[in-house]
């Protein structure tokens, strides 16, 4: 027979049950903040009409800021992890959990690439400077056959994915790669990196790619690509 003291202990049972329960979910949401969402350095329309202001603020408030969310809950579930730099992760993915390993690929990459990405672009960028300019020459036959050819990988990237500039080998070559794979995971060195996910020209440029590739090379930062080389180069 359920007694009154009965049921109001059986209530509150169940209530501090699911209290405990809520607390759980809210200390698992809480995940330690390793690494953090970057500033973007500048206003979102600092690149119209280029890039426009409304494709920057979704592009670094909400796609970059999931990427950072979705690692950190990676790193947390792998002990150690915490302590290393998304470089190192990155350049050592066959040695991480295999149960991480996946989102370390993704999110990780996401992160460092999107990081690198914000900090190549800028206004009025300028030119490469005159040890980046010899080494385009050298590697392309010229800056325009460069522009070219890295213009054409990055069309011809199936899907979602990046094109670089990247030292590999002591050489710089032109490479692309699927989803946030980063070159970093295979020895390289990336200088520049352009995202031709569509969630990065969509709302302006539509399905017209090339334009959006086009439009690129207007603010590409040289003097922070030319700074990337010159540590490259040491």
């Amino acid at each position: 027979m359920i007694t009154r003291r009965n049921a109001l202990k059986t209530i509150a049972l169940t209530t501090g049950a699911a209290a405990l329960h809520v607390q759980g979910q809210t200390a698992a949401a809480a995940a330690p903040e390793v690494f953090k969402l970057p500033a973007l350095g500048y206003d979102y329309d600092a690149l119209e009409p280029y890039i426009d202001a409304e494709t920057m603020k979704i592009h670094h408030d909400k796609h970059h800021a999931a990427y950072v969310a979705k690692l950190n809950t990676a790193v947390v579930a792998a002990p150690g992890l915490e302590k290393k730099s998304i470089e190192e992760i990155l350049r050592s993915l066959d040695s991480a959990p295999e149960a991480v390993r996946k989102d370390l690929r993704n999110q990780g990459g996401g992160h460092y690439n999107h990081t690198l990405f914000w900090q190549s672009l800028k206004k009025d960028g300028g030119k490469p400077s005159a040890d980046l300019a010899k080494a385009i020459d050298g590697a392309f036959g010229s800056f325009e056959k460069w522009q070219e050819q890295f213009g054409e990988a990055a069309t011809k990237v199936f899907g979602s994915g990046w094109a670089w500039l990247v030292v590999r080998d002591k050489k710089l070559v032109i490479e692309s790669s699927p989803n946030q794979d980063s070159p970093l995971s295979t020895g390289g060195t990336p200088l520049l990196g352009l995202d031709v996910w569509e969630h990065a020209y969509y709302l302006k440029y539509q399905n017209r790619r090339p334009e959006y590739i086009k439009a690129f090379q207007s603010v590409v930062n040289w003097d922070f690509v030319s700074a990337r080389f010159a540590d490259a180069s040491k």
